[in-house]
């Protein structure tokens, strides 16, 4: 894991890097400031998934609340993997837990388990390639959702959901397209940010609303 320190000057030579890719970028840059990415290192990867998991295709604040009525089951600490498989469906689904979800969330405990999901101390050790593979595997796990763990628990700093909406639609607005480009052109457009493609989504996810239009 990356002191504060060797975490801040990666990321400043990251935004440095970027700006220099071309006026779109450096204006860009030059509106947010330097890249402020931070992750939770903290987390299991778990904890990370079932987190993630919460927040598919939910408003943040609903989300919130969901994991916030889960950590109340359990005295406000996040449950380890046999207290969730313990944890009976209609309780899960009084959290707000959907059915898909509810299944996801048993997979990924059972996951634990039986080595698919691995420790922080065993993913440090994984290749983000690595870890994409074996973890796509869990029912309800999708690449874009191990990408979120690779990016805010595993801190790895060459990573771009290309499949990511406000991804896509950042880099549209930044670059004054009529429409953003589908997820195979954002992964050849993101070559050229390697190795801050973290700092790149960071940036991407921000770019302001009122960027020119063509």
């Amino acid at each position: 894991m990356s002191s504060p320190f060797q975490a801040n000057t990666h990321l400043i030579k990251a935004s440095s890097f970027l700006a220099a890719i071309d006026p779109d970028w450096a204006q860009l840059i030059k509106t947010l400031g330097p890249c402020q990415h931070q992750a939770q290192a903290e987390r299991e990867p778990y904890e990370a998934l079932v987190r993630a998991v919460a927040y598919q295709q939910l408003h943040g604040k609903a989300a919130d609340a969901i994991l916030a009525r889960l950590l109340c089951l359990f005295d406000g600490q996040f449950p380890q993997p046999s207290q969730l498989l313990a944890t009976n469906v209609d309780t899960l689904r009084g959290c707000g837990f959907s059915g898909r979800k509810i299944a996801t969330i048993y997979g990924i405990a059972q996951g634990v388990s039986n080595g698919i999901v691995p420790s922080q101390i065993q993913a440090a050790k994984m290749t983000d390639a690595d870890l994409i593979r074996q973890l796509v595997t869990l029912k309800g796990i999708g690449q874009w959702t191990v990408e979120m763990l690779l990016m805010f628990t595993l801190d790895r700093q060459d990573i771009l959901p290309a499949d990511d909406l406000g991804i896509r639609e950042g880099y549209r607005r930044l670059k004054s397209l009529d429409a953003a480009p589908a997820s195979k052109a954002m992964k050849l457009f993101s070559e050229a940010w390697s190795p801050y493609r973290t700092a790149a989504a960071w940036y991407l996810w921000r770019v302001p609303r009122h960027q020119k239009q063509p």
